[in-house]
């Protein structure tokens, strides 16, 4: 079983934020990333382009039936939702949920069904409320919630509204949440586990 997987959802002003978060992790973060960015249906691959041109992992697009892959950053492709399993990802072109396809909820409630308590779920700037239940469907299942401190995000509509739904969450500014994670991470290996019971839902 792995050591965790990480589910980042963004919306309005995202690009900055995740630009930002992904810079900060070294090519060594041994969790894969899987990021749920709000986009048109014509958007194009630019998102994992630009990403890729900061970030020391491998960025990528998922396509359907691809593997989930440690160390890695896996995008949402535009209109479709993106859903989670143990070990690969799977598309979908049901209905737009509150507008938005792909949309957070659905990939965060897949994540969680799929991996439990060693799920975490992360919520940056964005303008609705998407995310919201489904980072609390996370943590009713023992995963990790973090949000982005929403006075330091373009838009705080959707980091308050996930701290309505998880008041619990650990919450901090956008560039304090590559180091945040990599400690989780480093908590997680199974020698690190070996000496020290997890602290889930807890900040380490």
């Amino acid at each position: 079983m792995p050591g965790g997987i990480v589910v980042i959802g963004a919306s309005w002003g995202g690009l900055q934020a995740l630009t930002t978060l992904v810079s900060g992790f070294q090519a060594n973060f041994p969790f894969p990333l899987v990021v749920v960015q709000h986009r048109s249906r014509d958007s194009t691959s630019a998102l994992a382009e630009l990403l890729q041109d900061v970030s020391k992992l491998k960025v990528c697009e998922v396509e359907d039936k691809a593997p989930i892959v440690d160390g890695h950053v896996h995008i949402a492709p535009p209109d479709y939702h993106l859903l989670v399993d143990s070990g690969s990802f799977s598309l979908s072109t049901e209905a737009p949920l509150r507008y938005s396809r792909p949309s957070i909820d659905i990939t965060f409630e897949s994540v969680a069904l799929a991996y439990n308590e060693l799920a975490i779920g992360v919520v940056l700037t964005g303008a609705n409320q998407d995310g919201a239940e489904g980072l609390r469907t996370i943590v009713a299942r023992r995963g990790i919630a973090i949000v982005q401190e929403p006075d330091t995000a373009e838009s705080p509509t959707m980091p308050r509204a996930a701290l309505k739904a998880v008041p619990t969450a650990k919450v901090l500014p956008i560039d304090e949440m590559a180091a945040y994670l990599t400690r989780l991470a480093v908590k997680r290996q199974p020698e690190s586990r070996a000496n020290q019971a997890p602290s889930l839902g807890r900040s380490p």
